[in-house]
């Protein structure tokens, strides 16, 4: 489905192209409104045409369940891992290292850390090896010339898609931030591999594109961060029909007992002092205070999961003990609980539709009694803007998600270089998405979701601090 994006600030005036009002079912959203209805087309304000487009399918329609012949791999299965020396990717390795029986590492790609990416290359002994920087080969060379074993060095983005798309491997772990992770993604889909999916623009902006792509050969889409895993985990063997609603829990980030009338004094030291997820990036440790990380699992949920915006909750839960709940049809609520550590939604991910043992001296295991209590409440609009502004750019569809995901990354990182104010974050993502509504492709390909992402990084980098607010700067 596919509307315009409307700012909180404005008003518009509806007109049908038919004559069935009665027909029609509206839906407020911010200062406008949005049309359900799969035939009818909206002009809103000047001129605006809103056509409500087929969503693509989802990756998982409210149930998950194993396809009959799945093979379940008694030995190493062989995995791919795009991002390797980044969060994920270390993350990643280390279960390899814990279950060298379970499985086995044939190709890795990383950015520039060729330090790193040396010793893992020595520890795993990957077939097939991409560093993205292609003027670093030679100093990735240098640094396995004494190592027992030299794989294959394919340099540049080629280079990670041949990973992403290696013969041997059934499953590829995305670990790549931002648009970069999409091409190799697509690739890999094409060559029947399996996605573990930590990469959100994959879904947020390539949804459109992706998904029936993935439907198309067949591929599996299994989510690697815990909101997803935990809601992915719920709907195991769920019967059609049965998810009623999906309940994203959130930290409430650095900020979540902060005055809103505090926060126009943010530094960014402060927003990157996450109280419950301390080894996290910077950007998303910035996305969590600002409660953007999740408004983008919004939009994720619907195209993994197929269930209206309607009916995607979000809620605080300052414990992170529940990672996201269910709920069913006849109002029962299921919940995936455990301390917050990423390992056990990547390891669900390399393992599904099995289960792997592991050791308590390294995996802890929840003690709910030692916990005491845990506590809910609604999240502050007023305090977290990008709540709306991500449900009306998931309603509005196609390539606004993409924009407005690639305007907050942009936002962040400048507020983290101090260039904006922490409040600036917003305002930056709205103008972006507002310009943005007249451009919007409901069907995008991949070359026009990549077109739009960097159009809207290079928008957001042009809107400068200005009173009473943000002024864009027109770009060419």
């Amino acid at each position: 489905m596919a509307v315009n994006f409307l700012s909180s600030t404005q008003t518009k005036l509806i007109t049908f192209s038919d004559t069935s009002k009665s027909q029609i079912h509206l839906l407020k959203l911010q200062g406008g409104f949005c049309c359900k209805r799969k035939d009818v087309k909206v002009t809103i304000g000047k001129g605006i045409r809103c056509s409500a487009q087929p969503a693509p399918p989802p990756a998982w329609p409210g149930t998950a369940l194993v396809d009959p012949g799945t093979k379940n791999w008694d030995g190493q299965k062989p995995i791919s891992i795009v991002g390797s020396t980044g969060s994920i990717g270390t993350q990643t390795l280390g279960i390899v290292a814990e279950h060298r029986d379970k499985f086995r590492v044939v190709a890795l790609a990383a950015g520039s850390n060729v330090t790193l990416l040396a010793e893992q290359v020595k520890t795993f002994k990957p077939q097939l090896v991409a560093i993205r920087n292609e003027s670093l080969v030679d100093e990735l060379k240098e640094a396995l010339a004494d190592a027992d074993y030299m794989p294959e060095i394919i340099p540049g983005e080629q280079g990670v898609i041949e990973v992403a798309r290696h013969p041997d491997c059934v499953t590829v772990v995305t670990g790549i931030v931002g648009c970069a992770g999409l091409k190799p993604t697509v690739a890999a889909i094409e060559a029947g591999k399996n996605i573990a999916l930590a990469n959100k623009e994959t879904l947020i902006a390539g949804g459109p594109f992706v998904l029936p792509l993935a439907h198309k050969h067949n591929v599996k889409i299994l989510p690697a961060d815990s909101e997803h895993s935990a809601i992915f985990q719920c709907i195991q063997g769920f019967p059609e029909g049965a998810l009623r609603r999906i309940i994203l829990t959130a930290s409430g980030g650095t900020f979540r007992d902060w005055p809103v009338e505090k926060l126009k004094d943010v530094k960014a030291a402060e927003a990157l002092k996450h109280p419950i997820w301390p080894t996290m990036g910077k950007k998303v440790t910035v996305d969590s205070a600002t409660l953007f990380n999740k408004g983008l699992e919004v939009i994720e949920a619907h195209y993994l999961y197929g269930s209206d915006y309607d009916d995607i909750e979000i809620i605080i839960h300052p414990q992170s003990i529940i990672h996201s709940m269910v709920e069913t049809q006849d109002s029962s609520v299921l919940a995936q609980l455990g301390w917050a550590d990423m390992r056990i939604p990547i390891l669900y991910t390399l393992s599904w539709p099995d289960r792997i043992y592991c050791s308590e001296l390294t995996w802890p295991r929840l003690d709910l009694c030692k916990l005491g209590s845990l506590t809910f409440k609604a999240p502050d609009k007023s305090k977290y803007p990008s709540v709306d502004l991500a449900y009306s750019a998931g309603r509005a569809g196609g390539t606004m998600t993409g924009v407005l995901s690639a305007a907050n990354e942009k936002a962040v990182e400048m507020f983290i270089d101090e260039k904006i104010s922490y409040l600036d974050i917003f305002k930056v993502v709205e103008q972006t998405c507002e310009k943005h509504q007249s451009e919007l492709v409901a069907a995008p390909s991949l070359e026009e979701i990549i077109h739009y992402d960097l159009w809207a990084r290079e928008y957001a980098a042009s809107v400068k601090s200005s009173t009473p607010g943000l002024t864009p700067i027109t770009v060419a």
